[in-house]
């Protein structure tokens, strides 16, 4: 069970959660494409968003695109541990947990600020437009960074 996160590649905090991500992925499952490159586009617009649609995270897995809230959850329970506690949340009802999500990609430029000086010394995850393979998936991993 593999899947991929879009994610907004010019929001700090958003950046700082792939790193999160990334750090707890035991089994390398989840591939990374930034809202902004072509194939973040293609993939909003497979999710019914428009392609300009950056305060959305979307998960796609097994065919199925997760939005908001949601797909936050989904990405918890597929990391699995403790994490997967926090998936449980899905029973909340998606509009509370939509509103939540929204307050927060609204106000997350100013949020970011609070992380500038911890993220703002690292290199962007990837250059906009680029997309990151799986490691371990044939490819090299001298394209990623982090």
């Amino acid at each position: 069970m593999s899947g991929t996160v879009l994610y907004d590649s010019e929001c700090n905090l958003c950046n700082s959660q792939v790193r999160f991500i990334k750090k707890r992925d035991k089994g390398n499952l989840f591939r990374f494409v930034p809202l902004q490159s072509e194939e973040g586009g293609d993939m909003l617009r497979e999710a019914g968003l428009p392609d300009n649609e950056l305060d959305t995270v979307v998960y796609q897995k097994s065919g199925r695109h997760y939005l908001r809230s949601s797909a936050v959850l989904s990405i918890l329970r597929d990391l699995g541990g403790g994490w997967r506690i926090l998936g449980s949340l899905v029973i909340v009802p998606a509009v509370i947990r939509d509103f939540f999500y929204r307050l927060v990609a609204r106000n997350r430029h100013r949020l970011s600020a609070l992380y500038r000086r911890r993220v703002s010394t690292r290199e962007p995850l990837l250059p906009t437009g680029k997309t990151e393979p799986r490691s371990g998936a044939g490819g090299s991993d001298a394209s990623a960074s982090v």
